[in-house]
């Protein structure tokens, strides 16, 4: 399993003097990056390929406030991977000092193709290399229908409801 540590500051609280929803993703992010460019996905990967990571969405369920001065350890395991790498799902869970599990996230993201901003499969080098990350015990193929599997689609506003913001 890949972890990152973070010393809690001062800008990571919010109004309630516990961690702010925003660093816990921030952490998140941090860690799932670091990871990536550790395993051959850094800048000069990606830019070789022209292409770059999205997030569908992250889930975030939080179990215990976590306060200033408390280090914590965020962790990182692949739970789902399409065949052609085009979709991948990462759980990251976020340890407090002692060990104890402070909140999960379920994220599902892809792979944009940055000329024509498509989502695009994984090119094979770096499919292999993300096949490699360490495993949750429930790890599955991807399918596209996982990427709407909570029934979410946009909603637009028509002409009249955009005269009225």
């Amino acid at each position: 399993m890949y972890s990152k540590k973070f010393e809690i500051r001062w800008s990571d609280l919010d109004a309630n003097r516990h961690l702010a929803n925003s660093a816990f993703i921030n952490f998140m992010s941090h860690t799932r990056m670091g990871f990536l460019m550790e395993n051959g996905f850094g800048h000069k990967q990606l830019s070789h390929y022209n292409l770059g990571p999205i997030v569908f969405y992250e889930h975030i369920y939080y179990f215990k406030e976590i306060f200033a001065g408390e280090p914590v350890a965020v962790t990182l395991e692949l739970s789902g991977l399409s065949e052609d790498g085009m979709y991948f799902e990462f759980i990251h869970k976020i340890y407090d000092h002692n060990g104890k599990n402070c909140a999960t996230c379920e994220m599902m993201g892809s792979w944009l193709d940055l000329d024509k901003r498509k989502l695009i499969e994984l090119p094979e080098e770096l499919f292999k290399q993300l096949d490699k990350t360490p495993k949750t015990k429930d790890f599955r193929t991807l399918t596209k229908e996982d990427t709407r599997k909570y029934g979410k689609r946009p909603q637009d506003l028509t002409p009249e409801e955009v005269k009225d913001l």
